[in-house]
């Protein structure tokens, strides 16, 4: 009976979902992208390829190291917006040795 009990508490025991939120930034300012990425944590940003207007664009971006999966670092990145070609952002990495030594 304790086992019953136990597994019904176990299962009854409801977690966060680990939904993240998808954004298309062309629609939004660089400014509002990046208090998107740094409210949430981490988050898909969306946008349509300038050399072929019918494919879609997108990754996870990030707001720092905690949001990257281990053995990957953040590493800065830039989405187009509304108002900017290169809105600058963060996404995930291999944390591989490499030779920029800039970011």
């Amino acid at each position: 009976m304790k086992r019953i009990v136990l597994a019904l508490c176990i299962a009854s025991v409801s977690f966060p979902a680990l939904a993240i939120n998808r954004y298309d930034v062309q629609t939004m300012s660089c400014a509002a992208v990046q208090q998107a990425v740094d409210r949430d944590g981490a988050a898909i940003l969306r946008w349509q390829s300038k050399r072929n207007p019918s494919l879609p664009i997108y990754d996870r971006y990030v707001r720092n190291t905690l949001f990257c999966d281990k053995g990957k670092v953040p590493k800065r990145a830039y989405v187009p917006t509304r108002d900017t070609s290169q809105c600058q952002v963060k996404r995930c990495v291999d944390g591989t040795f490499d030779r920029s030594f800039g970011d």
